[in-house]
């Protein structure tokens, strides 16, 4: 089932206020971070686009090359295939991410079926497209289509966050920061949210786009 929908700053108070609630911890990093941002982004062809272009480059160097697309009209499907590689790569994309923006053009994504969707379905989806991994896709379904639980575990950002927060040895590796985070539905999407206030706070860093 698509399961709660975050839609409004009240809906990630009410989130945090009930990890805060069954962890101390949680209650903790809230002290320092403050309220936590909403970060809804419209769904559909340009959010996946920002989000395989913000792959792995730091938050900067996303938005310098968004704006270059956005200035070069390049965020409409159409555009992107009908574009030339060197089109693309002016614009600052490397070659496996041009090939990726391609492959997403040219996908039939339904992307109103995806709105009702089960969250495991909306991430079988849009994985079986090129340059879309587990953590592109779930940054969609958190941000774009706002599901209150899905959590981005592979993301490095949220590890070291829970490994300073939680106090463990190292960074929780993808599969059992999974299960860890199982103690925080229906809310994963607003821990997610926490982990990444509370990354900035402690590392004095920049966290994702958005």
């Amino acid at each position: 089932m698509v399961g709660r929908i975050i839609t409004s700053d009240a809906c990630v108070a009410e989130g945090a206020a009930y990890l805060a609630g069954i962890e101390p911890r949680f209650a903790r990093a809230l002290q320092k971070t403050g309220a936590l941002p909403l970060r809804l982004k419209p769904d559909g062809f340009e959010a996946l686009l920002d989000a395989i272009v913000s792959q792995q480059i730091s938050v900067a160097a996303a938005g310098s090359i968004w704006k270059r697309l956005k200035d070069a009209q390049l965020i409409a499907p159409a555009d992107v295939r009908a574009a030339t590689e060197n089109d693309l790569r002016g614009c600052g994309l490397s070659r496996p991410k041009i090939k990726y923006v391609k492959s997403l053009a040219e996908s039939q994504l339904d992307y109103a079926a995806l709105r009702k969707a089960p969250t495991g379905q909306v991430i079988a989806q849009l994985t079986e497209i090129k340059g879309i991994g587990t953590w592109t896709a779930e940054i969609y379904a958190m941000f774009s289509l706002g599901r209150a639980d899905v959590f981005a575990a592979g993301d490095l950002a949220l590890q070291e966050a829970a490994k300073v927060l939680f106090e463990l040895d190292a960074r929780p590796p993808e599969k059992v920061f999974n299960t860890m985070a199982q103690a925080w539905a229906p809310w994963r999407s607003v821990a997610a949210r926490l982990l990444w206030a509370y990354y900035r706070v402690a590392k004095d860093r920049e966290g994702i786009r958005g």
